[in-house]
This record gives C-alpha cells, sequence and structure tokens, in this order.
C-alpha cells in the first residue's frame, strides 16, 4: 500500500472561513498538493464522509483534520462519532484548534484522536506546523486507504 498524496484527500472541519484560508496558504507553502474539502460544522462534516460526492474527481478522504469548536456539532461530538462508527473509524483525525485547555487535549485522546495541534497565531509559526504536519501525515505514515 502506497501512500502517494494523490491518493486521498484531506477534509477540514472549520467553521472560521479564515482559519481554513490561512490553512489553505500554509498547505501551499507547505507544497501539499492534496485535494481539500471544508466543510463549516460537524453535521456537514458527517454528511460528506457518509455521503461522499459524486464526482470523478473525488479522492477518498485519508485525513481529517478538525476544529473542536464548531457550530450544530461540535468537533468532539464529531469525534466520538467517528471513531465509533465501524465504516470512518481508520481515518486518522487530527484535532486543529486554538485550544490550550488540558480538558480538551485529555478528552480528545481519550475519544480515539490521532494528533491534537494547537494553532499557532502567527502565521510563519502556523506554516512551520503545516510543514511538519505534511511531512510526517502526507510523505512519512502509511495510511489505510
Amino acid at each position: 500500500m502506497t501512500n502517494s498524496s494523490k491518493l486521498f484527500s484531506i477534509v477540514i472541519a472549520e467553521d472560521d472561513e479564515d482559519d481554513y484560508l490561512l490553512t489553505m496558504e500554509a498547505f501551499k507553502e507547505a507544497g501539499v498538493e492534496n485535494k481539500v474539502y471544508w466543510v463549516k460544522n460537524g453535521e456537514e462534516l458527517l454528511e460528506f464522509l457518509k455521503s461522499p460526492p459524486d464526482d470523478a474527481s473525488f479522492a477518498k478522504p485519508g485525513l481529517i483534520l478538525l476544529d473542536l469548536n464548531m457550530p450544530k456539532k461540535d468537533g468532539r461530538e464529531v469525534l466520538s462519532e467517528i471513531k465509533s462508527d465501524p465504516q470512518l473509524r481508520h481515518i486518522p483525525v487530527i484535532v486543529m484548534t486554538t485550544s490550550k485547555a488540558d480538558a480538551d487535549i485529555i478528552n480528545s485522546y481519550d475519544l480515539g484522536v490521532n494528533s491534537f495541534i494547537q494553532k499557532p497565531v502567527r502565521f510563519q509559526e502556523f506554516v512551520s506546523v503545516i510543514k511538519i504536519f505534511a511531512n510526517y501525515w502526507i510523505k512519512t505514515v502509511k495510511l489505510p486507504i
């Protein structure tokens, strides 16, 4: 099983458009070429995962970047549902949030998150984190796709 970035997409679950655009710019600077899908809340994420688009260019989600604080269904609820669903639980979920609360970190790992990343405030620090993320999750780790 190869881990070519062309074989999978990344789903970003983020309600803040500015944070989404910042992530996309950081992906560009980090050389991430995977197809990215954006959903704006937890309900949209679950709907997307359970009923993917009927599109010839659709690439199976290999990673989910999940914000914790979203409307409708927050990241904690969604993480719990993903990790308890036999069809979805194999998809690595990386929480990327501004939260620094120890309770959020512990709870996320209890729910089965694969990584917990605190979003840096400064753009260059954010790009550095995204480069590390890309090197590890896209270029190094073998994903079950």
